[in-house]
């Protein structure tokens, strides 16, 4: 007989979500703050962090490499997730103001005008977000490439956050940078709330399978045990499935399967306690469910291209944290 499903609340299946961004290091800050007069174009380039767009005021089209416009109007939220180049404009045919450099020494917020001063104005917001725990990552990778986030009733704190983010930004004080951080991070989870709230059954891996009554409570209890021997059977009994519904039910929603996703949770703890700890490999092989320092190594090795010994030593040589260019702002013609 299956056990009866309990049901929590949004809040505590939240708590997976919790844990994984507790666990990456998120940071980031406002870059610049373009005020554009019709007609107008700007260029930005590739980067390897995702970059966010506020449309404060105006309207824009937002055009990807690939061929991909969108109309923005204001009050529009924009996160290029993977950073490939793009482009926003009024009139295409303008001359582009190339961004050739976007990363800056400086935690002042750059002002940048372009554009005719005659012409009806466009303001916008331009940061990034970036994730210096790569086993991570995946976090930013379930996002769509290009996350559009439209006005809505509820969304006064986009412009809270980014009103405190552009205070922050116009004087240098002691601890902006951890400050600016901080508030990025805030904004982040605000943004992945929102794009949860919108997904449909199906959509979104992991994150959007939280919602699920019965996929989210099984994700829960592989998070909160992941060194548990979990099998298809005990799992489903634990949320009131069957079987083969549990099994169909958990690769349709989260996109593979309830073993996969097992090893790879496995990965990212195995990974997280070699580089915060100093415990033996052969105790945190242990924790994360391998009986042998041997067999785990080997996985380890699949999964991350790297022993475990070497992949502790060389975070622990950079200090685990992400490397961003440190240049002045170039603005080429």
């Amino acid at each position: 007989m299956l056990c009866p499903i309990v049901h929590r609340s949004n809040l505590d299946r939240m708590d997976i979500l919790t844990q994984v961004l507790d666990r990456v290091r998120l940071g980031g800050t406002l870059l610049f703050h373009f005020e554009l007069g019709h007609p107008w174009h700007l260029e930005l380039p590739a980067r390897p962090y995702a970059l966010f767009h506020y449309l404060s005021q105006g309207s824009a089209t937002l055009a990807l490499e690939q061929g991909e416009e969108i109309q923005m109007t204001e009050g529009d939220f924009v996160v290029i997730t993977g950073g490939e180049p793009h482009v926003f404009y009024s009139d295409r045919r303008a001359e582009p103001l190339r961004i050739a450099d976007i990363e800056r020494s400086s935690p002042r917020l750059g002002f940048l005008r372009h554009g005719s001063r005659a012409k009806p104005l466009s303001t916008m917001l331009c940061g990034n977000f970036t994730v210096s725990r790569p086993m991570f990552g995946s976090v930013l990778e379930l996002l769509p490439p290009v996350l559009l986030l439209k006005p809505t009733a509820d969304r006064g704190w986009l412009e809270a956050i980014l009103r405190r983010m552009m205070s922050e930004s116009a004087l240098e004080r002691p601890g902006q940078g951890v400050a600016l951080s901080r508030l990025t991070e805030v904004l982040f989870v605000e943004v992945l709330r929102s794009w949860i709230a919108s997904l449909s059954p199906g959509q979104g891996g992991w994150i959007g399978a939280i919602s699920d009554p019965h996929i989210g409570p099984a994700l829960k209890l592989i998070h909160e045990s992941p060194e548990q021997l979990w099998t298809l059977s005990d799992l489903g009994r634990r949320v009131g499935l069957g079987r083969s519904a549990f099994s169909a039910r958990f690769t349709r929603l989260v996109g593979q399967s309830m073993h996969r996703y097992v090893i790879e949770r496995r990965m990212a703890e195995a990974a997280f306690l070699l580089e915060t700890s100093d415990e033996p490999i052969a105790r945190i092989a242990s924790r994360v469910g391998y009986e042998t320092a041997a067999a785990f190594s080997k996985l380890f090795h699949r999964h991350h291209g790297h022993s475990p010994g070497r992949y502790r030593a060389s975070r622990r040589a950079d200090g685990g944290y992400a490397q961003s260019g440190n240049s002045q702002v170039h603005v080429s013609d």
